[in-house]
């Protein structure tokens, strides 16, 4: 039986990602995964409100870091470059849960269900990211425009790290902001050049 309720919260997330990929997210039930995790049905829901938000537990501390990046970044940075910045720290936060994220994303990536979720769950950060570069003086429209392009770059890169994870987050997070940069025409930014640097 698990001590604490950390333990007993990440054991069910382990016994969801476990159940879901043996027999599908739809045939398993919250009572199959506390039984997988050694605790009984009341003990799930004390931490998780249903069976999808297992996989997306800890959205909110992600949101925060999110937005104290784009909050802390300098105030020379233009609005893609605050968000690269807060992507970063989102970074680390999946390759550190690495065995956890990849099983994760495959996952939803088959389950409708979790897709719509997950869809809601990028809405709200989109959003809190918007506010975040309204508030760092980015006009409404482009604080708009810059995070959801910004989170469609950032979910691109991290799809490329689960294809390829020869090269870590960090590099395929700053190609992908390269690439966006070369579609728009824009120039790269100086910390781009510097990168590129021999």
């Amino acid at each position: 039986m698990p001590r604490s309720g950390a333990e007993a919260r990440r054991r069910l997330q382990q016994a969801a990602l476990e159940l879901y990929r043996e027999r599908g997210y739809d045939r398993t039930t919250a009572a199959e995964i506390a039984a997988r995790a050694g605790v009984n049905e009341r003990t799930f829901f004390r931490h998780f409100p249903d069976k999808r938000e297992v996989l997306f537990d800890g959205e909110a501390d992600l949101r925060d870091a999110l937005v104290r990046a784009v909050e802390e970044a300098p105030g020379d940075l233009a609005p893609l470059d605050m968000l690269l910045r807060a992507f970063r720290t989102a970074g680390r936060i999946l390759e550190e849960n690495r065995p956890f994220t990849e099983p994760r994303l495959a996952i939803i990536a088959v389950t409708p269900a979790l897709r719509e979720r997950d869809m809601a769950k990028a809405a709200s950060l989109v959003d809190a990211l918007t506010e975040a570069l309204r508030r760092r003086g980015v006009p409404g429209r482009l604080a708009g425009l810059a995070a959801q392009t910004g989170w469609g770059t950032f979910h691109h890169a991290a799809q490329a790290w689960i294809d390829d994870p020869s090269q870590d987050l960090e590099t395929h997070l700053q190609r992908a902001f390269t690439d966006l940069r070369a579609l728009s025409g824009a120039a790269p930014s100086a910390q781009d050049r510097a990168r590129t640097q021999p």
